[in-house]
């Protein structure tokens, strides 16, 4: 949750691939208090059935950019598995993009939900609300 000196963020993904949440895609938090300033780790999380991280840690005080890391390679190598049982002539090469890194700046009180809309081959990701 922001506050009047913090910012709050959010984010959820959908595989376009398949219409479906991205279900168990780790992610991790990083920050950074101005342009030039080191990251950060916060922490992280992964996707729930619904494709949501509810639990993200929250920002510290005078951030001003926030970094998003995806571990995507995973989550399309167990659906490449799961392809695989259900039907065994069926090649996919996998995740094209093993991980989505998004930086985007924040301002203290504004809450940032991040979606991205994901699939083997690309991604995309914008301010949603």
């Amino acid at each position: 949750m922001s506050t009047d000196t913090t910012a709050s963020v959010s984010t959820h993904i959908l595989d376009t691939s398949i219409g479906r949440p991205a279900e168990g895609v780790a992610i991790t938090l990083a920050a950074r208090s101005g342009f030039d300033a080191q990251w950060v780790t916060l922490g992280g999380s992964a996707t729930d059935a619904d494709g949501r991280c509810k639990d993200l840690p929250a920002l510290p005080e005078g951030t001003t950019h926030v970094r998003l890391d995806f571990e995507t390679e995973a989550y399309f190598a167990k659906k490449q598995a799961e392809a695989q049982q259900d039907a065994p002539r069926v090649r996919d090469s996998g995740a094209f993009f093993p991980e989505v890194a998004i930086t985007f700046a924040v301002k203290p009180g504004e809450h940032y939900h991040v979606p991205l809309l994901l699939n083997p081959f690309g991604y995309s990701v914008y301010r949603g609300s």
